[in-house]
Formats: structure tokens, sequence, C-alpha cells
């Protein structure tokens, strides 16, 4: 049975369009033609990490050596958040940047991947770091400790300036990448519970409840799991090759199958290549179909336009004979 493929890959000029046999029970295959171009991070997001790993790294090494001196466990804990979301940010980091590079003739769709990797890695480990914490509040609520107030306050009111500053660094981009995302919400709720623990100081100061300061601690991991799990779930999707948020899989094969002279849509696969770029594959039924470039350029344009789908491969197929990947049960 013959049929056309439209393969579009990355933009590079070692990548060009060419022809190739499948493995799929079809024979002369031919890439068609048409753009694509993969939606990175945002051009300053490489700065922005830098600089906010930077911050929170500083701010790291204050925060626990004033937590230390003043007995504070919210400021212990809020310092052992500080460091895992800068182990983070270093991760996000390096996949941003290894997500830049040019693909390889054995990682044909480059390093993008690495980005979901980042997004996972840094959820597991935000959740590991606030297990220590919670265990520690525990034993700190039975046999609670004194603690110097002011030099909570202060070093607390610093890192709320620390973290809402940084969060601006991600603000921009922070809709259309999951690493830039988990940058934004991490910081804003690390500014809001440094904020918790600076209202924790005054009332600890006025009332003399030592009790609070650890209660504060539970009340900061509570947010850091709450702020984790959806960066968790969707790193986790993402990892496993679920049609990304955002993008609607029956809208998608609805419009397929309206194309001119498409009789089904079968074998459709949508996945993220990144946490910014978005893959399809699909076979396209069009009886009588020839050689058709504006077809195929036409549905990939419109594609990424519609659904943010920048990397179509399409396969159309004359349906004179049954084709083995139509059943939906088959993978």
């Amino acid at each position: 049975m013959a049929s056309l493929q439209s393969g579009h890959g990355h933009d590079h000029d070692d990548h060009d369009s060419h022809d190739q046999d499948h493995d799929h029970d079809h024979a002369g295959h031919s890439h068609g033609p048409g753009g694509h171009g993969h939606s990175h991070a945002p051009p300053d997001s490489l700065r922005a990490f830098a600089i906010g790993a930077g911050l929170n790294l500083g701010f790291v090494i204050v925060e626990a050596g004033f937590g230390f001196m003043s007995g504070s466990l919210a400021l212990l804990a809020d310092a052992g958040h500080n460091l895992s979301d800068v182990l983070g940010l270093l991760l996000a980091w390096g996949a941003a940047w290894l997500s830049r590079r040019a693909p390889t003739p054995k990682r044909t769709y480059g390093y993008g991947r690495s980005s979901i990797l980042a997004a996972l890695a840094n959820a597991m480990l935000l959740l590991v770091a606030t297990g220590g914490i919670i265990l520690e509040a525990f034993g700190r609520i039975a046999n609670p400790e004194p603690i110097q107030t002011g030099i909570v306050m202060v070093v607390a009111l610093v890192g709320v300036g620390v973290n809402i500053g940084t969060a601006l660094l991600f603000m921009a981009g922070r809709k259309g990448d999951l690493n830039v995302r988990g940058a934004f919400v991490h910081m804003v709720a690390d500014g809001a519970i440094s904020l918790g623990v600076v209202i924790a100081g005054a009332v600890i100061a006025l009332t003399g409840w030592l009790w609070l300061d650890p209660v504060v601690s539970l009340a900061i991991s509570v947010a850091i799991v709450a702020g984790t799990w959806g960066l968790l779930r969707d790193s986790v999707n993402l990892a496993m090759d679920m049609v990304p948020a955002g993008v609607d899989a029956a809208e998608v094969e609805a419009y397929l199958a309206a194309r001119p002279g498409v009789s089904e849509v079968h074998d459709l696969h949508i996945w993220g290549l990144s946490t910014t770029s978005v893959a399809l594959s699909a076979h396209l039924v069009r009886p009588g179909a020839t050689l058709d470039d504006d077809f195929l350029s036409e549905t990939c344009a419109e594609l990424k336009a519609r659904f943010g789908i920048a990397h179509p491969v399409l396969q159309v197929e004359e349906g004179r004979m049954q084709c083995a990947l139509a059943p939906r049960d088959v993978v």
C-alpha cells in the first residue's frame, strides 16, 4: 500500500527531509515539507536560573547560620527547603541548557527530555526534604525550645525579599515551561512561608508561645507538599508520555479527520518532547492520495497554530489495505 509521511524535525541543516523505509506494513514513504521550530525556554531563562540559584544559595547559608544561632526550627526548616530549591534550580538550569543543544545521530530528539527529568527530580527532592522537617517538628512540639525572635524575624524578612525577587525573574516564562513554572511557584510559596515565619516570630515575642515555632515549620511542610504535588503530577505525566496539559487529544483527532480527503485517523499519539515542545504522530487514511505537499504543510502549520504541536509526523495512506496499527488497542 502506497503512503506518504510528513516528518518535521529540528531546525538544523543536517536534518532536512529525506526518504526512508517504514516498518508498519507500508512502503514508499517520503517526508513532506513544512517548517518546525521548538518552543524552548524564554531567552532570559538561563540567566534567571543563574541569578536565582546564586541569590538563594547565599540566603541559605545566612539563614542556616542564624537558625542555629537563634535555635529556631522554623528558620532551619526554611533553610533546608531553600537548599532543596537551590538544587532544584541548578537541575532546571542544567536541563534548560541541555535542551538547547543540537540533536545528534544517536540522540535524534536532542536533550529536551532532560527538562522533564529535572522537574521530576526537583519534585522528589522537595518531598524528601519535607519528610525530615516534619519528623523534627513533631519532636519539637513535645519539647519546645526557646528562640531569639528578633533574629528570626529579621532573617525571615530578608527571605521574603530574596524569594519574591527571584520569583519575578521567572514570571514571564512561567506559562510556557514546566521548569520555569516550578521555579516561579516555589519562589512565591517561599516568600509567603518566610512571611509566615516573620509573623510567628512576632507572636512568640509577644506571647511566649514557644510551641508556635515547630507548628509554623509544620505549616511550611504542608505548603511545600501542596505546592510540589502539581509539579510532581505534571512531570510524571510528561515522563510517561501522557498528552501534555493544554492539548485536547479529541479536538486534535477531530481536526485531522476533517482535513480534505481524510476518511480515517488512527495510530494517533501526542506527547511532550520536553517541558516546552509537543510532538504528534498519526496515520491519515486518504483514498486516492497523491504526493500533496500543500496538504502536509497546511496541516502541520495548523497543528502548531491551533494546538501548539510543533513536531508533527503524519503518515498518509491510500486505505487499500488494513493498517496493522489501526486498532486502538495496538501501540
